[in-house]
């Protein structure tokens, strides 16, 4: 099984409108809602490539009750942990070609809350294959809570694979339980070694870093370029098919998703960078986030090129 961990989850509702007109009233008839946060992303990939896969996290409110309904249509584990607080809308009015997004910031969890997760995560945690942690924390849980999780997953060897950014990556990559994979893409890089990353030259030297020496995968995504991979000492350069990108949106959340799965199934090295990589290439093909084509997979891993570096 696959355990997803999304603290801070939400009801992704989007309104698709002609065109927006401010401050009158604008009617819509195109809406969709579903059950969002990057980690369900994942969790929703992992169940169209298969995948046994639970989600966990903080709910709360008649939103957090319409997640675990959507969640368990699609066959998620709900491990979810409940909370006072109402989970959160993440609103975006899609207009004219643009996307506009209202954000809400989310429930504040309290200490009894943030403790009862770790610990319902201890007594779950021996069932789980492969962990990934996705996104952001909600207000109340400082910025070490990842590395509280890091430690429980070190305690069974479960490895787990990380995308978070800015202050949060950095904090949690100073514990001394590490990460299996992190998947920071080339801005967020650059803003974690605290220089412009510019060339692909620099982006390697970035990740020569000491920051990532215990760390046994580092994927740097490069959006349509594809990415650099660091697998121990080794780098690779993947080169992804060229593909009409409808909806690139949840690529990032794929490519957990592809990599968690192919953890999962015992893939290694380039089978593995392909396989992973392809799920975010078949999410940017699909309208909607956090989707892919099954029938697509082969097909991608056979245009995926992937060059070792001699670095």
């Amino acid at each position: 099984m696959i355990l997803t961990i999304t603290l801070n989850p939400s009801v992704d509702i989007s309104y698709k409108l002609d065109s927006l007109s401010l401050d009158t009233v604008n009617r819509v008839n195109d809406v969709s809602k579903t059950a969002g946060g990057k980690g369900l992303n994942v969790s929703r990939v992992l169940r169209q490539l298969g995948q046994d896969v639970a989600a966990t996290g903080f709910l709360g409110g008649s939103l957090g009750d319409f997640i675990r309904v959507e969640i368990a249509k699609l066959g998620i584990g709900d491990l979810f942990v409940g909370i006072d607080g109402d989970t959160r809308n993440c609103i975006a009015v899609i207009h004219e070609a643009q996307q506009t997004e209202i954000l809400e910031a989310g429930p504040a969890v309290n200490k009894g809350e943030a403790i009862l997760f770790l610990e319902n995560l201890s007594a779950h945690i021996q069932q789980a294959d492969v962990v990934t942690i996705s996104g952001s924390l909600p207000k109340g849980i400082a910025d070490y809570f990842y590395k509280k999780i890091l430690e429980i997953t070190a305690e069974d060897n479960t490895p787990v694979l990380l995308d978070t950014k800015g202050e949060l990556l950095a904090c949690t990559l100073e514990g001394t339980s590490k990460p299996y994979l992190i998947k920071p893409n080339q801005e967020e890089l650059a803003d974690l070694v605290g220089r412009k990353l510019e060339t692909e030259a620099e982006v390697i030297n970035a990740m020569h870093t000491q920051l990532f020496e215990d760390i046994p995968w580092v994927v740097v995504t490069l959006g349509a370029d594809g990415a650099i991979v660091k697998h121990g000492d080794t780098f690779y350069r993947a080169r992804a098919p060229k593909v009409n990108a409808i909806n690139p949106v949840g690529s990032g959340d794929s490519v957990i998703a592809g990599f968690a799965a192919g953890v999962s199934r015992g893939l290694v090295d380039e089978e593995l960078i392909k396989f992973g990589l392809s799920m975010g290439v078949l999410n940017a093909m699909e309208e909607k986030t956090g989707h892919i084509d099954p029938e697509k997979i082969d097909w991608c891993i056979g245009e995926m090129q992937i060059d070792v570096l001699d670095r």
